[in-house]
């Protein structure tokens, strides 16, 4: 398809009026709002409820260049000058662990970091899982089908991954309602103006996952927890401090964005009751539409924090150093230079070369459990129960207000 022409950088961004874009209202439909930047104004200030101000990149071309130009670091160490890291939010000492995860650090730090969990974190892992994942998504809809009723969020899409991935890291099946408290805290942590009130939260997690990871030293199990205890390159393994920010970070990734997609995902079928139908007569769909489900709801739909290591200039724009960056992936996936007809939900969508997941040195590494947890939750949801539909009205369905995810708070269905 033709590039459109670049609009000059002048153009006005004064009738954009400003939008909170954590705010649940925003994350029902934010789409018209990126569209209207990707035509005015593609890169665009906005304040967080931190004050803070980020940049919103929102061209499919851009976000790609955001998402691989080393310029952006992860790090803000890496960008910001003495002056601005005085001026940074303040991090209390007892969450630095966390600042160790791979998704906060660059190279070679970032890239050291992989390795070592690449080793742990393997395909032949993922594919192990995939009769536990179908054996699971049966019990979940063996206790709600005689019901009539059900909340897909919480009785289908978030006890699956959730489980899926406590199994993984091998948590006892007793905490995992401990660990969704825990990882909602620590998400709400992106958009809460008083970090005070996660601390008891957060400092109960660290404890318990300290715990856990002490005892797989003594006693390996076979469960990602030993393997990364166990893995090393040469004579470099994961510090104390390293494992527990990898475990934080795999538990969060590893469920809040399949929920979205879950969760999301089926709300989209409803909606669109045309595909749903294709998707019920042809279950060998379930790959292209997961696919599609991935670039239209958008699980994650910002990409994480970022920052301009110098002053960077993106469609006439320049970005100034230290800065925040958010690559607005929600936009870059309804960016009609690259989908035909990219507001329309299409199962069957051929070179969907979707950004979901993210490009570059910090592809979520997590993509295959994510797709095929998807893949399996939505067929089996759809051939059970084939009469499946919205409890309430559309407009009455409840988003979560979130930096970066975007998923549902509930999803009430009937058949």
């Amino acid at each position: 398809m033709t590039k459109k022409q670049t609009l000059p950088a002048t153009a006005s961004t004064t009738s954009i009026a400003p939008v909170d874009i954590t705010s649940a209202r925003f994350k029902a439909n934010p789409f018209p709002f990126y569209a209207q930047l990707r035509a005015e104004a593609p890169v665009f200030p906005v304040i967080l409820p931190t004050k803070q101000r980020a940049w919103l990149v929102t061209r499919y071309d851009d976000v790609l260049s955001v998402l691989k130009d080393k310029r952006f670091a992860k790090d803000r160490h890496n960008a910001m000058t003495p002056e601005q890291l005085k001026k940074a939010p303040w991090v209390p000492p007892m969450f630095k662990p966390l600042e160790r995860n791979m998704l906060d650090l660059d190279s070679p730090d970032h890239t050291r970091l992989r390795a070592l969990v690449h080793k742990a974190f393997t395909p032949r892992l993922i594919e192990q899982m995939r009769e536990q994942v179908q054996t699971l998504a049966n019990e979940l809809l063996d206790k709600v089908e005689p019901k009539g009723s059900m909340d897909v969020i919480a009785d289908f899409a978030l006890p699956l991954p959730l489980t899926v991935i406590g199994r993984i890291l091998g948590v006892p099946v007793q905490d995992n309602h401990k660990f969704h408290r825990w990882t909602k805290t620590l998400i709400s942590g992106g958009t809460n103006r008083n970090l005070f009130v996660l601390i008891p939260s957060i400092m109960g997690f660290m404890a318990y996952l300290k715990k856990l990871i002490k005892e797989r030293r003594t006693r390996p199990q076979d469960d990602l927890i030993t393997a990364l205890v166990q893995a090393k390159e040469g004579s470099d393994q994961l510090s104390e401090d390293e494992i527990l920010a990898m475990v934080i970070l795999l538990l969060i990734a590893g469920h809040e964005t399949t929920v979205n997609l879950i969760g999301s995902g089926t709300l989209a079928l409803l909606e669109h009751s045309d595909q749903l139908a294709k998707l019920q007569s042809e279950p060998t769909l379930i790959k292209p539409a997961i696919e599609e489900l991935l670039r239209f709801v958008c699980p994650v739909e910002t990409t994480t924090e970022r920052y301009a290591s110098e002053d960077i200039t993106i469609e006439g724009i320049t970005i100034p150093r230290g800065e925040l960056v958010l690559a607005a992936i929600g936009s870059a996936n309804r960016d009609a230079n690259y989908f035909d007809d990219p507001d329309t939900l299409d199962i069957t969508r051929e070179n969907n070369k979707h950004l979901a997941f993210g490009q570059g040195v910090h592809y979520c590494l997590g993509a295959p459990l994510s797709r095929l947890e998807g893949q399996i939750a939505i067929s089996t949801l759809i051939q059970r129960i084939p009469d499946l539909r919205l409890s309430i009205a559309p407009e009455q369905v409840r988003w979560r207000g979130s930096f970066v995810l975007r998923g549902l708070e509930a999803l009430p269905v009937s058949f």
